[in-house]
């Protein structure tokens, strides 16, 4: 510890040799720094405040109708993308800072420097956005500050229209595509229509249907006429019998009364059996009130007026039926007379039934000779139908998404989805925000005093001397025989107080000095702010 306490010491007297030098140094790298520290030029600060307000009241109404993209994502996007180089091509033009660029190179450091100063940042999630930008000119920086935010505002809004036109033309292209999709297949399934007219049917069903449900009509035409002809055959019979002298008692003749009024009406009784099961069939899917229940309970109260319309038809021409045995005369046996009436009811019945089975057999026979080729015409019509089904919902799917993509853009354009506000117009610093003048001159004054003491180390270093007897008998290696000390007279004592003196006043005239300029800026600082 005490051999660098010695070194210290030694290394302080020798620096003290060459005071006067690094006062000098002092002096002038102060004043340097000093001038330096007040021709640096005050920079001022123009500030914007813009929040961006994506919560419009349209947005939950217009759900499902209008296309909602993500406004925050965008805004958070435009925001990390402004500053590029064509936004700051245009601000440049907008801001006229390109009336003093004579050159392409002073053009590219135009576009630099403010790529570099202009600041956007944002509050958080809140959609707030601050716009800085610092520079020696106030009305140079709030005109920036204006024209960014313009630009900010405007490219939210063009990237929209942008996308939304691009959109459309896009949807364009596509529907016009799929109209002619859509015009072709519905030529192909009418061509096919046009081909194959006999054998569609409006109900819709396949081939193995169609002769199911006529050969349930054939078996049940053939069960009436049996039915018909055994109760002609009865009728014969009983009227034989009667013929051959038989009475007929009160009982019988009511039976034959009550007989005859059993008039049968099968093509009637057909087809409200078919509606019955049809509305069976309804009920099981639809309610009461459905289109189709109503309709079909309409038809059946049809035919159930028209089967009653028929049968008293009937009823009246079997009653003016003659009778067919010629020795009958006006005061024949009533049995026989009625008898007569039902032969003849049963025999247009059975003529009926043999004609209406007829007919049935002859579309079993077409319905049976198409199941050979009309499961092929059956799979064409599927297949027409299917692909005539896609082209047809892609179409309308295209069509409703573009006039989803025009409302979106009339919303946009119209009622303003996003709301850019200013909340803080731009403005000036009052003060400047650069440099700090005294922290420049603090460190000035810093620069000053080191840098004497650094030359007043170097020069006792480049020219040494030894004061101590320990650290020359260390330097020579050489033994010390005495030491010749050195007596000052009291000329040197008053000249070397002199040149003290002197040092200190030049010392704490520079530290002085720079106290009263850190005093003139605290000054002129207090006047800016007041």
């Amino acid at each position: 510890m005490e051999e660098l306490i010695a070194q210290v010491t030694s290394f302080a007297r020798g620096m003290w040799r060459f005071r006067w030098t690094g006062l000098i140094v002092a002096w002038i790298v102060g004043v340097v720094g000093a001038v330096v520290a007040f021709k640096v030029p005050d920079r001022y600060e123009a500030a914007a405040r813009i929040f961006v307000d994506t919560q419009s009241i349209l947005k939950p109404l217009m759900s499902g109708l209008a296309v909602q993209p993500n406004v925050d994502q965008q805004v958070a996007m435009l925001s990390r993308t402004l500053i590029s180089r064509p936004n700051i091509e245009k601000l440049i033009r907008m801001a006229d800072l390109d009336l003093k660029s004579e050159s392409k190179a002073q053009q590219d450091g135009l576009i630099e420097g403010l790529t570099r100063t202009l600041e956007i940042k944002s509050a958080g999630r809140d959609n707030l956005y601050t716009l800085n930008y610092v520079d020696a000119d106030k009305d140079k920086a709030k005109r920036v500050i204006q024209s960014m935010v313009s630009i900010f505002v405007e490219s939210s809004l063009g990237a929209s229209r942008k996308d939304t036109d691009s959109a459309k033309v896009f949807l364009d292209e596509q529907i016009k595509g799929y109209e002619t999709k859509l015009e072709e297949a519905e030529a192909r399934l009418k061509d096919f229509r046009l081909r194959n007219i006999d054998m569609q049917t409006g109900d819709g069903k396949d081939s193995a249907s169609r002769l199911m449900e006529v050969t349930q009509a054939l078996e049940n035409a053939k069960l009436q006429l049996r039915e018909a002809e055994q109760a002609r055959d009865a009728a014969k019979k009983q009227m034989d019998l009667e013929k051959g002298g038989s009475p007929a008692d009160a009982a019988t003749q009511s039976l034959l009364q009550e007989s005859s009024l059993a008039v049968a009406t099968p093509e009637i009784d057909a087809r409200l059996e078919l509606q019955r099961r049809n509305l069976d069939s309804l009920m099981q899917r639809f309610t009461d009130q459905h289109p189709d229940v109503v309709s079909t309970r309409r038809l059946i109260g049809e035919l159930e007026k028209q089967k009653a319309k028929e049968v008293a038809e009937l009823r009246k021409a079997a009653m003016a039926v003659p009778s067919a045995n010629n020795n009958m005369g006006p005061g024949a046996n009533l049995a026989v007379q009625e008898l007569a009436r039902m032969l003849a009811t049963s025999e247009v019945q059975v003529a009926a039934l043999r004609a209406r089975v007829s007919e049935f057999q002859a579309r079993h026979a077409q319905a049976k000779s198409l199941t050979r080729t009309s499961p092929q015409i059956e799979a064409e019509a599927a297949q027409l139908n299917r692909d005539y089904a896609i082209v047809k919902k892609n179409y309308e799917d295209l069509v409703a998404r573009r006039q989803s993509a025009v409302m979106s853009g009339d919303l946009d354009m119209a009622s303003g989805v996003v709301d850019f506000r200013l909340i803080d117009p731009p403005r000036v610093s009052p003060r400047p925000v650069s440099p700090n003048r005294m922290l420049l001159l603090l460190a000035a004054l810093g620069a000053a005093l080191a840098a004497g003491l650094v030359t007043t180390f170097i020069a006792s270093q480049v020219r040494p001397v030894f004061d101590d007897v320990q650290q020359l008998r260390a330097s020579t290696g050489l033994p010390l025989l005495g030491v010749v000390s050195m007596i000052l007279s009291d000329d040197d004592k008053r000249r070397e107080r002199s040149s003290r003196v002197r040092f200190f006043l030049g010392t704490g005239s520079l530290l002085a000095s720079y106290l009263v300029a850190l005093v003139t800026v605290s000054i002129i600082a207090a006047r800016q702010v007041g």
